[in-house]
């Protein structure tokens, strides 16, 4: 498959990191002040040489094969400031959150049978009332650097979620301030200061980083599949949840970790697994197992280039290499 110019926008850092991992040309705009959605090559990430910014006055000149939107703002105003013959191009709707306003009964924004709409977990597939889209699932993938490795030596939880302290109930705040009264937990992300976190890591240091720690707690109870769960499985971390969204597909009860929507519930597991090491270790390799089996790239990248092909009608290269470790 000829490598593409792909227009999509910076909607979530990590997961463009790793969609840039696909081999075509991306393009994502950029304003002055890089506000949402328009901040490029922001720090903290090491993008490859096939991710481009470019002026966001520039983009109706610009030539693309090519559009994926990644957001309802892209979709609804973005796409408006675009060329006639840009709204017109092979398109697909990446839906990275289920719906909102109602878990069942939400009509997706997009409603168009030549926009592929591709959602990243099945039960984000499931929610939506995708119209007369069609759809499919690309399920996350990640990878980690060579070489790290769950140790968890260190008798204490991490927890990665950005702007914890800002957002809504939908992420969990309480359910964490509830666990860290019971339970030594560490808080990384964006703005983790506000609740006496550690701050943002960059996503090439965050393995390491988690890599002593006994697991991670994920308090979030209705987003997406997050990635910080995947790359933490990948290195081998058990995880601590709730059982909500993509979570329960993904996590199995002392195999890969715990789900419970019992915030006692989880404490209790958490504060076993501080004081029981050889629990922790048999976690790890059920975790690294799931991980390996479900987020390899290699399996990413190959679903995208099927979900390029489709949209483009030019088939993709024959691919052959194994998911990586």
């Amino acid at each position: 498959m000829r490598p593409l110019r792909i227009l999509t926008w910076h909607v979530h850092g990590s997961y463009l990191s790793y969609l840039s991992s696909i081999g075509h040309h991306l393009y994502v705009p950029f304003r002055a002040g890089r506000p949402d959605g328009y901040g490029g090559r922001t720090p903290g990430f090491r993008w490859p040489d096939t991710l481009h910014e470019l002026p966001a006055a520039d983009v109706p000149r610009a030539q693309f094969d090519a559009v994926i939107y990644q957001h309802h703002r892209n979709w609804l105003v973005d796409r408006l400031e675009l060329a006639e013959w840009q709204r017109s191009l092979p398109s697909i709707y990446l839906e990275h959150d289920p719906p909102r306003e109602s878990p069942t009964e939400t009509k997706h924004p997009v409603d168009d049978p030549n926009v592929l709409v591709v959602h990243v977990t099945h039960f984000n597939r499931l929610m939506w009332d995708c119209g007369r889209s069609p759809s499919r699932v690309i399920e996350h993938g990640v990878s980690v650097p060579d070489g790290v490795r769950w140790t968890g030596e260190l008798r204490r939880g991490i927890t990665v979620v950005n702007n914890l302290a800002r957002r809504d109930r939908r992420v969990g705040p309480d359910v964490f301030e509830h666990a860290r009264r019971s339970v030594p937990l560490d808080l990384v992300g964006m703005n983790a200061g506000d609740l006496a976190g550690m701050g943002e890591v960059p996503l090439h240091r965050l393995p390491a980083l988690e890599a002593p720690y006994r697991f991670l707690f994920n308090p979030i109870r209705w987003t997406s599949l997050g990635l910080a769960v995947c790359e933490a499985m990948m290195i081998g971390m058990p995880v601590v949840g709730l059982a909500t969204t993509g979570m329960v597909g993904v996590v199995d009860n002392g195999v890969s970790g715990y789900l419970d929507n019992d915030p006692d519930a989880l404490v209790t597991h958490m504060q076993r697994l501080l004081g029981d090491r050889e629990e922790a270790h048999h976690l790890s390799l059920g975790a690294r197992a799931a991980a390996r089996r479900r987020f390899g790239i290699d399996r990413f990248v190959r679903d995208w280039e099927r979900a390029l092909a489709l949209v483009t009608a030019t088939r993709p290269a024959e691919r052959t290499d194994e998911d990586v470790a």
